[in-house]
């Protein structure tokens, strides 16, 4: 499956190209958004499926909660095993399997016989979920220069929210084609099956783009590397690019027992506050749940339909704002912003459903909070653990990062109807809120500045402490 690039014009050799970097990204990009579609689609189909499997709200909390998390519970294994798989046979091979895998779950999950299958079928959708979370942005982050790093980057969770957005938006679509009985029956499996679409075209678009150069490098095949990065930034650009990561990967040993020493423990609480942090934000009880919430509050299910179409608009525009600004104000402070908004919409949103759920309120400050999510909380975390490991670990420390998030999601998604029956929906988004100001505080003290370094600049600065 590997590429050869064609030779290279005096001015690409200088210069690179830019056009070629951005279409490397964006076709990696894509697996953001099968990762977005993916986690969504059950947010739409999940009242139908609890009418066709006959789950009980009350007596089957666990079930539904299981529905809706056994994709996650996919996502561990699949996030754990592709680090180790990448680094031993490459970026692009991991790519591969995850289009492949995604087209394979998607169809297999919309002709179930049983709920035990359709569980099975998430599982494998999720193995692809957990596989591209980790693979997609070390990708990108080891192509893209540090000028456009950070941009380049957001395209990831660009891709996951629009995958989102389309999502709902199809879901809807389906929704009202039919009649309840009809969704009952088959609209939930058009919502599942329409993913193997956009699986197919990953795959296709994956062919011409090249190895990543960094993992070529530390697999000994310089001169592809030099092809690849000449194409990037010009001539000067690869033999510095090269030069640096030489450097890097003579000073380190390569083991799991160096990613857990002394000199990276930063780096890896770095990982674990953001990733965690994010899901114990509360972000995936409304990607997944939206629809129950707002049917909840305001009795009506073409609204709730309606309702979560306006969040995942807003959670796909807002996350431009990201793009825009990630270089240019830099992680730190987007990182602030976005949580301490965080922090105010959730308080907020507690307070409306302690006084009156069905206040239009409501949805505003939703929509609030996703904005803020948007911005920071959402694509950051991926572009920062994407910067901050060492080259011959990179792959495994994302693997790692990516257990992170995939744990807390899989205990937000299980645990998110319990405590709405525990304790209720105010309290419950108030325990969210604390978490997103726990997370600002560690961001405020913390984290280090990544704008404009190079990942080599990055590494070696973490040695130096």
């Amino acid at each position: 499956m590997e590429t050869q690039s064609p030779p290279l014009a005096t001015g690409q050799r200088q210069q690179g190209s830019l056009l070629f970097v951005l279409f490397a990204s964006a076709v990696t990009a894509i697996g953001g958004f099968l990762f977005g579609y993916d986690t969504a689609v059950i947010n739409g189909a999940n009242t139908y499926l609890q009418t066709h499997f006959a789950l009980d709200p009350k007596k089957d909390a666990l079930l539904i909660g299981l529905a809706t998390a056994s994709a996650i519970i996919g996502c561990i294994p699949g996030a754990m095993s592709a680090g180790f798989i990448s680094d031993r046979f490459g970026r692009r091979k991991v790519l591969f399997f995850c289009a492949i895998l995604y087209a394979a779950s998607a169809l297999l999950s919309a002709i179930p016989r049983t709920f035990v299958e359709f569980i099975a079928a998430r599982v494998l959708s999720g193995i692809a979920i957990g596989a591209s979370s980790m693979i997609c942005p070390v990708y990108i982050a080891e192509i893209a220069p540090a000028k456009w790093r950070g941009r380049l980057g957001t395209l990831f969770q660009l891709g996951i929210v629009s995958g989102i957005f389309l999502t709902l938006f199809i879901n809807a679509w389906i929704q009202k084609s039919g009649d309840a009985a009809w969704n009952t029956g088959y609209g939930w499996r058009w919502m599942l099956a329409a993913e193997s679409i956009p699986a197919i075209l990953f795959l296709l678009l994956l062919f011409p783009i090249p190895e990543s150069p960094r993992w070529l490098i530390a697999a000994g095949r310089e001169e592809e590397a030099r092809r690849v990065l000449h194409r990037v930034g010009g001539e000067d650009h690869a033999e510095d690019e090269i030069a640096a990561v030489k450097n890097v990967l003579q000073q380190e040993e390569g083991s799991m027992a160096e990613l857990f020493s002394e000199k990276y423990r930063l780096p890896l609480l770095i990982a674990f506050v953001l990733m965690v942090g994010a899901q114990f934000s509360g972000i995936n009880s409304i990607m997944y749940y939206s629809t129950e919430i707002f049917k909840n509050a305001t009795g009506n299910t073409d609204a709730a339909f309606s309702a979560s179409i306006w969040i995942g608009m807003i959670n796909f525009l807002a996350t431009f704002g990201a793009i825009i600004f990630v270089d240019k104000a830099g992680r730190k402070p987007l990182l602030l912003l976005g949580t301490g908004v965080q922090v105010i919409a959730l308080v907020t949103v507690g307070v409306i459903f302690a006084r009156n759920s069905h206040s239009p309120a409501l949805l505003w400050f939703v929509l609030l909070y996703i904005s803020a999510f948007a911005i920071a909380s959402g694509p950051l975390p991926w572009v920062v653990c994407s910067e901050i490991f060492p080259a011959k670990l990179r792959g495994r420390a994302m693997s790692v990062s990516t257990f992170f998030i995939w744990a807390a999601c899989l205990v937000v998604a299980q645990t998110f109807p319990v405590l709405l029956q525990l304790i209720g929906a105010p309290r419950t988004f108030w325990i969210y809120a604390g978490c997103s100001g726990l997370t600002f505080l560690f961001v405020l003290f913390r984290l280090p500045e990544t704008k404009g370094r190079t990942l080599e600049e990055i590494e070696l600065s973490w040695r130096k402490k």
